[in-house]
């Protein structure tokens, strides 16, 4: 069966976990947490890989003239290319509140893009 070796990013300890599969894909186990969260990261993390996207968008009359942004939620991680080909397109005006929605259902993910900085005219 193989296993798949992880470091935990769930909290700061960064746990060495062993996650140990069925060669599909079934997780069948989690070794090498010292918590619950790392168990659930490491079987997430080998089933259905998942990421927050931060980045920056340009603002249309605005300043400062570009804001940054994340995701809602977490995405997909092979949607990461393709959220991030949306934001280099997209371009907010001005004026922009923290958690105002930019760009609604990014790439197809169900995930809006939203401001994580506000903006004046």
């Amino acid at each position: 069966m193989p296993i798949v070796e992880l470091t935990c990013i769930s909290c700061p300890l960064g746990c060495p976990l062993k996650v140990e599969t069925d060669g599909e894909g079934k997780v069948l186990g989690v070794t090498g947490n010292t918590c619950k969260r790392g168990e659930a990261y490491g079987r997430k993390e080998v089933s259905a890989p998942e990421r927050t996207v931060t980045s920056t968008v340009r603002v249309e009359g605005g300043v400062p003239p570009v804001i940054s942004v994340r995701t809602r939620t977490d995405i997909p991680k092979e949607k990461i290319f393709a959220v991030m080909e949306a934001v280099r397109r997209a371009v907010a005006k001005a004026p922009v509140q923290i958690g105002d929605v930019i760009i609604k259902n990014v790439a197809d993910t169900g995930v809006d893009l939203i401001a994580t900085k506000s903006t004046e005219p």
